[in-house]
């Protein structure tokens, strides 16, 4: 398991239930019932009253099997091992000894009783994890499925086996008490009745049998038209009311005293309803599916029905579209397979909405309930475009279907599909024809579509009335359209079609006006574009597996990606456009750095992402992947962290990352376990023959030549007076204002006059550094200076000739020392500086000293060979500038 440099991974979104059926707990300290689902890998505990999402569990090492609870924990399993959780988060108890993957759980008084698929049942003491015994069962004769314990029945459980038997054991002597003949069938649900000695039976051939346990006889039957019994559970409000679950999804309601069904909610599921939980004394049921929702139904109506009171859904399919919508990036508009488009929030699960599923009748697909019937539903979602700035006129978001030629519009505002249905009147009668293509304006007004025959249409919005049509009567392009874009400012249109053609269209077509404005062929046909807000940049994905950007205004190609080894999926752009993301069904996502064309990132992961999207905001990266129901949170490491961003090398291997959790992963493992990259370390010198600067700033050097005008202009206009030393402890003078004695205080000289003896030489430090130097090594003292402010520096190059003795010897090396700077060909413009002050202070002194005449010509001819050097460089650059400008 490796590590991105750039990506890490946050959290995962719309994770609510799955197949595992829910448990529901009463907490006395809370005063409320919670309720208990499994996404996974981990369990999520919400309250009854808002459906708040309380807690979510750490991570097991695979997918949980089984949830049961009680009082103080919460149990899970996980292949072979089983775990006690309190509050929802933390590891109580781990128990280990089954051979093979757990299926059910029960907890019972002290103990847990577990149950693997070998039919091994074992017991366990909660505190101290120890196993107290263990049964048997042989699955050719007993395989067990369900297990209970009767109300009233001390040590006693009841299990129920695909035999369609039931054996009823003492477990304390481990002895079997009795067994029940069955029914012939699997047992598929056992769930005590309100009733002593009644237990609820539920068969996988759809029968319900209330038995009595205590003369082994069936009181009644009932049967069930939807199939199998997947939960059972008993109102205990003193209404004789047995709910039990069906894999269509319907909840049938029975009346225990008229033996008949009392109601139904038809299609309360679009999974098969897998848990089914009456809370107590309430007229609340609470049911979970694998459809990813979990849901509460209060029973208040006249009749007796029940009605959704609560829900918390998301995806029953696996989303393929996601987008950030707005620009502060704390909300993501997703859609996929199951036709609907839902709102997820970065910031709270509450702000988390459902827009509806498309439906070819909205109007009648409401009157028949929440849930959508299939002749009405729509298609799955193949893409969709939007934009905020009408969001509260009118419709401000449109999708188009697989297979369909109607692109349909959605309100966020409202948060439901609009009442649009966009399809060209030039079309109708012909159900080949599917929108292949679409666009959404900056304005909000116009809706641009491309289709599978090669035509571009253009809609208005707002009234759904068509507007342009772009190209001949045969269309745009030869072949399907793959992509469309209009530019900010509404003048133009491009097109990119299956033909390898990408065309500019006059957003304002004339009266015969089917020509383009200028067009492009490309050497693969296209798949599909992408482009960028706020930048001229268009990435068009290419059948051979590259990627290529587009100059909108130049219409020139200016880069071209290759790497990916399967089909593009997705791409997009960072906020300021310098990185490009894409996704492709090799299973990796990549990063490349725009202005560089390098690869900068690059991670594998274990299902191939089908669509991408980066926060405006630049926090994260949101993902959607292959056969997975949530959305995916990747933190942008960037923005809190120093990132190396070199080059990639094509032979470097691909690191795998796991996809994120539902928790938020503060600390991640392998970030902390990841080699820290080592900071690049610039060379002195990076070739010979190249002029190199200090480096230092401008400040420290720029104004040597001009030290003493910046000395006058800084000069205080008034002297600054010293001010009286005070005692420690200040006395008072006695007045109406507080005012100091300082009477007693002496006003001591706090100047006092060194006397130097006449032998020491009047040099400075700097100077007898200088006439200590050997063989020529000026290294040290240029590290110096390079220390000094620019009045020092000044100061230094003066007293140079204050002693007449060493005066011209110190000048001498002064000179040796630039000549040393220049000839390394490094500092160079400190030595132009420091050569320049100079020159200013000892010019006249030079011209009358031979040995530093006759120097000076060497230092000029070093100085005019070096300065050649840097002109050239110079002029070599300015000329390709130039070039550039005119291209």
């Amino acid at each position: 398991m490796g590590h991105s440099k750039i990506f890490l991974r946050n959290r995962a979104l719309g994770y609510v239930s799955n197949h595992i059926p829910l448990i529901t707990r009463y907490i006395k300290r809370r005063k409320e019932n919670l309720i208990v689902t499994c996404t996974g890998n981990a369990f999520h505990t919400y309250s009854c009253s808002h459906f708040t999402l309380l807690s979510v569990s750490g991570v097991h090492p695979g997918e949980i099997t089984c949830l049961a609870g009680d009082v103080y924990h919460v149990y899970t399993a996980c292949e072979n091992e089983i775990y006690a959780w309190r509050r929802g988060s933390e590891i109580k108890h781990i128990y280990k000894g089954h051979d093979c993957t757990v299926h059910t759980l029960l907890p019972f008084g002290p103990h847990l009783v577990s149950v693997d698929e070998n039919s091994n049942v074992k017991i366990w003491d909660i505190k101290t994890e120890e196993l107290i015994t263990e049964l048997t069962f042989n699955n050719t004769h007993f395989k067990i499925t369900t297990l209970m314990h009767p109300n009233t029945y001390i040590n006693k459980v009841l299990f129920g086996s695909e035999q369609g038997q039931l054996q009823l054991w003492n477990l304390r002597l481990l002895k079997s008490v009795y067994t029940f003949n069955g029914w012939n069938t699997a047992i598929t649900a056992l769930e005590q009745a309100p009733a002593i000695d009644v237990v609820a039976i539920g068969l996988n051939d759809g029968r319900i049998i209330l038995h009595n346990l205590k003369f082994d006889e069936s009181i009644f039957e009932l049967m069930q038209d939807w199939g199998c019994i997947t939960s059972i559970s008993f109102r205990t409000d003193e209404h004789p009311i047995m709910a039990t679950g069906s894999l269509d999804g319907h909840i049938v309601f029975w009346n225990l005293e008229q033996r008949k069904v009392e109601s139904q909610l038809h299609k309360a599921h679009f999974g098969a309803v897998t848990g089914l939980k009456y809370l107590p004394n309430e007229p609340l049921l609470v049911s979970s599916s694998p459809d990813n929702s979990l849901k509460l139904w209060i029973f208040d109506l006249a009749d007796g029905a029940g009605r959704l009171l609560r829900i918390r859904e998301a995806h029953s399919e696996p989303p393929t579209i996601i987008r950030f919508y707005g620009n502060d990036g704390e909300n993501i508009i997703t859609a996929g397979s199951d036709s609907s488009v839902r709102l997820f929030s970065t910031i709270s699960e509450m702000l988390n909405k459902s827009l509806g599923r498309a439906s070819f009748n909205r109007k009648a697909a409401k009157k028949r309930g929440r849930a959508v019937e299939d002749p009405l539903q729509m298609p799955p979602i193949t893409e969709i475009a939007m934009e905020v700035t009408r969001e509260k006129e009118w419709d401000n978001i449109v999708a188009t279907h697989s297979g369909l030629g109607t692109v349909t519009t959605w309100s966020f505002d409202k948060t439901r599909m609009g009442e649009y249905k966009l399809f060209p009147e030039k079309f109708k009668g012909n159900h080949n024809i599917t929108a292949s293509s679409i666009c959404l304006t900056k304005c909000g007004n116009f809706v641009v579509i491309g289709y599978s025959n090669g035509y571009v249409e253009r809609f208005n919005i707002q009234s759904g009335i068509h507007r342009a049509s772009y190209g001949t009567d045969k269309g745009a392009h030869k072949g399907p359209v793959k992509g469309v874009m209009v530019d900010p400012l509404n003048q133009v249109v491009i097109t990119a079609g299956k033909d390898t053609y990408i065309k500019y269209w006059n957003f304002k077509p004339k009266i015969g006006d089917t020509e383009s404005l200028a067009k492009m062929i490309l050497d693969e046909p296209i798949e599909w574009i992408r482009y960028h807000d706020e930048s001229s940049l268009i990435a068009v994905a290419l059948e051979d597996f590259s990627i290529i950007l587009i100059d909108f205004d130049t219409r020139k190609i200016v880069r071209r990606f290759e790497g990916h080894k399967g089909r593009l999926t997705d791409a997009c752009f960072n906020p300021d456009s310098r990185w490009l993301i894409t996704a492709s069904m090799d299973c990796t996502i990549c990063t490349w750095d725009i202005p560089s064309s390098n690869l900068i990132d690059i991670f594998q992961i274990p299902e191939a992402c089908t669509s991408l999207h980066f926060s405006p905001t630049g926090e994260f990266l949101a993902t959607t992947h292959v056969c997975n129901l949530g959305i995916y949170l990747w933190s942008n490491r960037t923005l809190y962290s120093h990132i190396s961003l070199k080059a990639i090398n094509k032979d470097d291997p691909i690191p795998m990352i796991g996809l994120p959790n539902s928790v938020i992963e503060i600390n991640d493992k392998e970030d902390e376990l990841s080699e820290p990259e080592l900071e690049y370390i610039s060379p002195e010198q990076i070739q010979e023959n190249l002029i190199t600067m200090s480096g230092l700033a401008h400040s420290r050097w720029q104004n040597l030549l001009n030290i003493d005008i910046v000395k006058k202009r800084n000069k205080p206009k008034e002297v600054s007076k010293t001010m009286e030393s005070a005692p420690f402890f200040l006395p008072t003078i006695p007045s109406l204002e507080l005012r100091f004695d300082f009477s007693d205080v002496t006003n001591t000289e706090t100047n006092k006059k060194f006397i130097v003896h006449p032998d020491f030489q009047s040099l400075t430090v700097f100077g007898k550094s200088l006439l200590s130097v050997e063989n020529n090594n000026y290294q040290e003292i240029i590290e110096k200076l390079k220390c000094m402010s620019p009045s020092s520096i000044d100061f230094e190059i003066q007293s140079l000739s204050t002693d007449e003795k060493t005066s011209t010897t110190l000048l001498l090396h002064f000179m040796k020392m630039i000549y040393y700077m220049i000839e390394r060909k490094r500092d160079f413009e400190l030595s132009q500086a420091y050569l320049a002050v100079f020159l200013k202070w000892h010019g006249t002194t030079i011209t009358e000293t031979e040995s530093l005449r006759n120097y000076l010509n060497t230092l000029q001819e070093i100085q005019s060979k070096t300065w050649l050097i840097l002109r050239d460089k110079l002029f070599y650059n300015l000329s390709v500038v130039q070039m550039l400008k005119k291209m």
